[in-house]
């Protein structure tokens, strides 16, 4: 087993982290076999949405994108960022400083050895990016996120 497989496995046992569930948790609202999001998703958006990949920085349209409108969750249509909460960090992804109430779940992340907060879809469980406290007010959150897991609707 991979080191870093084993512990976030073993911190994550112990943490009963499952997208703030806890135990015993519920099955997600909206629910696909892999071969049905294999078959509506990119292998980009596949890898990211239901593997918690990263695309490259600065390749997604939506990371300059300031027109008015919401930001969607592309496996399950839910809106999930307002155009209103969304600023240039400067990071070539798309960035918010807070999401829609009750639209994401998050966990703690270790792929990296230290914690992150990650966020995913609290209706499908996609994967949408990581959670940072360097951003702005009035949160002071960076909801630092992969373009190809959001669909833009203008307002």
């Amino acid at each position: 087993m991979k080191r870093r497989v084993f512990i976030f496995t073993a911190f994550g046992a112990a943490a009963g982290l499952t997208f703030g569930r806890g135990a015993g948790a519920q099955p997600f609202e909206v629910m696909r076999s892999e071969a049905a999001w294999r078959a509506m998703l990119t292998p980009l958006q596949y890898r990211v949405m239901r593997q918690e990949g990263t695309e490259p920085a600065g390749s997604s349209p939506l990371d300059k994108l300031y027109e008015a409108g919401m930001y969607h969750c592309r496996g399950c249509d839910l809106a999930v960022y307002s155009s209103e909460h969304k600023y240039d960090s400067g990071t070539g992804w798309p960035s918010f400083y807070q999401a829609q109430n009750k639209a994401i779940e998050t966990k703690t992340d270790y792929k990296l050895i230290y914690p992150r907060t990650e966020c995913h879809c609290r209706r499908c469980g996609s994967h949408f990016g990581h959670i940072f406290n360097d951003g702005p007010k009035p949160t002071g959150k960076r909801h630092c996120l992969n373009g190809v897991s959001l669909v833009f609707k203008p307002a």
